[in-house]
């Protein structure tokens, strides 16, 4: 699958160069903000994560990114081998920490649903989800020890798009200490990929998380990136009404969906909700980035 084309006129079309620079001052500033040097991120063979890696080395250099390929035994071999191309481009340290072995442990313990086989955990929905969401939290257990023994960052890899829809795993990909990608949608997530180098072989494939044998992001959202970022530049960035968007050329029924995912998800977005029963209360009254000189 090609990445899609932008016209010249989209709100989404970025000046890469300039969005690079912004990208790269954010991740060297908030590293060293904590006295690190260093940034651990999970490489997936994917164009997020790619991006995520080449920013990382134009803002912290080579010796300072380490990345971990994290597969699972029914891992695409191309993801494998789209990761190991960004670690050879980029002559950074890697490491494959395959979770088969730690998820199939987890599988095992009962009480236990999942099958010894794979395919009916893959054709029953609830546990195919369940499934995927413990390889994404293993991922990121992975991830955290990495970043502690080595007195390194993890840096996160989720995007604007993934975000919006709730199209993460708490506590598992979207789980980081700092992410460059976060207000980028997917569409210009390609975009600034092609800027910065990152191969097109990966720009072009059709998204995946790798999470089941034939999985695509598009085909479990239901939707094509494409055709949902500019609606959710409109309704989230413009603050555009039902109404402006229709004008736009937007269905209703597709408007409808789409707020209806970012509603539901919304508590992915926040942080623990905590009971106030003080005058400052944490990510409430006391969230202010600067107040211990951090």
């Amino acid at each position: 699958m090609e990445a899609p084309h932008i016209a010249r006129r989209s709100p989404l079309l970025l000046n890469e160069e300039q969005t690079s620079h912004v990208l790269e001052i954010f991740i060297r500033e908030e590293v060293r903000r904590t006295g690190l040097n260093k940034v651990v991120l999970g490489l997936s063979g994917g164009v997020d994560s790619a991006l995520s890696t080449y920013l990382a080395v134009r803002a912290l250099g080579r010796e300072n990114v380490h990345v971990v390929l994290m597969p699972y035994r029914t891992s695409s071999p191309e993801s494998i081998s789209d990761a190991e191309t960004v670690v050879k481009d980029l002559g950074i340290s890697s490491e494959v920490f395959d979770i088969t072995n730690a998820a199939e442990g987890f599988f095992s313990i009962p009480p236990n649903p999942f099958t010894q086989g794979d395919s009916k955990d893959w054709s029953d929905p609830s546990l195919r989800g369940r499934r995927g969401n413990i390889f994404a939290r293993l991922r990121m257990i992975v991830l955290y020890d990495r970043s502690f023994a080595m007195n390194a960052l993890v840096l996160g890899t989720s995007n604007k798009t993934e975000s919006l829809l709730g199209y993460t795993t708490i506590f598992g990909d979207n789980a980081s200490a700092i992410n460059p990608l976060g207000d980028l949608y997917k569409t210009q997530v390609w975009q600034l990929s092609k800027y910065v180098g990152v191969s097109q072989s990966i720009i072009d494939k059709q998204p995946s998380a790798d999470l089941w044998p034939g999985q695509t992001d598009e085909a479990e959202l239901g939707l094509t990136y494409r055709e949902v970022d500019e609606l959710l530049y409109y309704m989230v960035d413009e603050r555009s009404r039902d109404e402006e968007l229709v004008a736009r050329g937007f269905k209703p029924e597709f408007i409808a969906k789409i707020r209806e995912k970012i509603r539901r998800s919304q508590f992915k977005r926040r942080p623990p909700i905590i009971a106030k029963v003080s005058s400052r209360t944490i990510n409430a009254d006391f969230r202010y980035p600067r107040d211990w000189g951090t």
